[in-house]
């Protein structure tokens, strides 16, 4: 098994662990990844992962679990301006939150997929979308470099601290592209380092696992959004996780066709 197989099923198994827990109704903030456990965040600061980032009118009326099993680093659905009748789809879906917050927003006449590697939070997911009586939403087995969907299929791309935990960005940016209809938006969170950071000064701050040492560097994302296509690039950091690592908001835009 290669290293970057060996990465991957590494993250499989800690959210398959994360699924089963919340599932289960047992706490995962301090399981040690993407929450307040080891290698996950800045001590002693506060809503650095997970559910505390979310407003709670917003989440008011989600299925428990569904809260309890996110674990992300923002709050995507509250940047990426979802308008009635958009086609969002999420990238890295988990226990479904950011998929129940976007079908929300896009209202009956939109749609939100979600997609995700993981067995078991794949069935978290459909489980908290049935208790939530969502009918405009789909969760759909894959991986993020290789998205099961046609091209020019949705008007948005969201995803919540996903995009770090992949060992081929290269490819999840040329995914989002492909998926997205001319003119579509991304609106991502993700754990982004300084500059400054070396490859090995981000594993010093945490682990692959952790949602840390996988991070792209600022000018590194605006670069591959660059390389992928995308125009209207930004990237804002936001609040800090580690020493020279932030949560951000990612924001592109895929050109509109010509003519």
């Amino acid at each position: 098994m290669s290293v970057n197989e060996q990465v991957r099923e590494q993250v499989r198994a800690r959210y398959a662990a994360a699924a089963r827990s919340a599932a289960a109704g047992v706490s995962i903030e301090d399981d040690g990844c993407c929450g307040s456990g080891s290698g996950c965040g800045a001590a002693g600061q506060e809503a650095v992962f997970g559910a505390g980032l979310y407003d709670m009118p917003d989440i008011d009326g989600l299925p428990q679990a569904a809260v309890s099993a996110s674990l992300g680093c923002g709050n995507p659905t509250a940047v990426a301006e979802l308008r009635e009748g958009d086609r969002v789809l999420d990238l890295g879906s988990g226990g479904g939150i950011d998929v129940l917050l976007s079908a929300r927003r896009v209202g009956p006449t939109g749609f939100a997929y979600g997609v995700d590697m993981t067995d078991e939070m794949l069935e978290l997911a459909r489980a908290n979308a049935a208790r939530a009586g969502a009918t405009n939403v789909e969760f759909r087995q894959g991986t993020i470099e290789d998205l099961p969907l046609p091209d020019a299929s949705v008007d948005v791309v969201i995803s919540n601290c996903v995009i770090n935990l992949s060992t081929d960005k290269p490819a999840v940016l040329a995914e989002m592209f492909r998926v997205l209809v001319p003119g579509g938006r991304v609106g991502v969170s993700d754990v982004v380092a300084e500059d400054g950071l070396t490859p090995a000064d981000r594993a010093e701050r945490g682990s692959f696992v952790g949602c840390v040492a996988g991070a792209l560097s600022r000018t590194e994302y605006l670069d591959g959004l660059a390389a992928a296509g995308f125009v209207d690039t930004d990237v804002e950091l936001t609040h800090g996780v580690a020493d020279g690592m932030h949560s951000a908001i990612i924001r592109a835009t895929k050109p509109a066709r010509a003519g």
